[in-house]
């Protein structure tokens, strides 16, 4: 039944484990639509006490998702002979390195505004495929809607905690502003231990 199969995957600890990560990069993914422009455009000082103007900014997301969509096939191909684990983890070094040029915006800005983007582009294409195969891999042939379902709520979660704690953050003094992306910086550490131990626990199975 639907139900015996939903007590299958939340009795899954690769999946539940898993599940932990996936609202955790979901959640790195909402900083990009939600929070970093508006880091941005209020506490950046580019000229004298204006930050990056809208055009600028509209240029760098263009930037952003062009770069996105042309790595993401060359990324694939070259990250194919690696686990999902262990891209996860490639991906979440990706996100910290992103985070800390984010972090230096508000020293140097215009460089390390376009590798922001570049290296988010990166740690998104390296995430989101792997991250849905992972999920497709650990689940049975008959549960995978259901297993499928479990990653969607990810996104929920994600999507739900994500703008608010952006928006706390912001609504805070510049210096509690800026010193957000370090903490996400902290919280890409914690996801890689967590990676490497449901590596551990995948490990024996190749095509995860």
């Amino acid at each position: 039944s639907q139900w015996s199969g939903w007590k299958v995957a939340l009795n899954d600890r690769r999946l539940m484990i898993f599940a932990i990560i996936n609202t955790m990069f979901t959640t790195y993914i909402v900083q990009i639509d939600s929070t970093l422009p508006l880091y941005l455009t209020n506490f950046v000082r580019v000229t004298g006490e204006k930050g990056f103007e809208p055009g600028t900014i509209s240029a760098f997301y263009t930037g952003y998702l062009t770069l996105s969509v042309l790595a993401q096939l060359p990324i694939a191909r070259l990250m194919n002979r690696l686990r999902r684990t262990q891209v996860l983890m490639i991906s979440a070094a990706f996100w910290a390195i992103a985070f800390f040029c984010a972090w230096l915006t508000g020293t140097v800005h215009f460089g390390w505004a376009i590798a922001t983007f570049g290296l988010l582009a990166f740690g998104t294409v390296t995430y989101m495929p792997s991250a849905a195969s992972f999920v497709v891999d650990i689940a049975p042939e008959s549960l995978r809607g259901v297993y499928l379902a479990v990653n969607s709520q990810c996104w929920a979660v994600g999507y739900f905690i994500g703008p608010p704690i952006g928006g706390w953050a912001l609504d805070q003094s510049r210096s509690i502003a800026s010193g957000y992306w370090l903490i996400l910086i902290g919280t890409t550490a914690i996801a890689v231990l967590i990676l490497r131990v449901l590596d551990k626990m995948v490990s024996h199975s190749p095509s995860v």
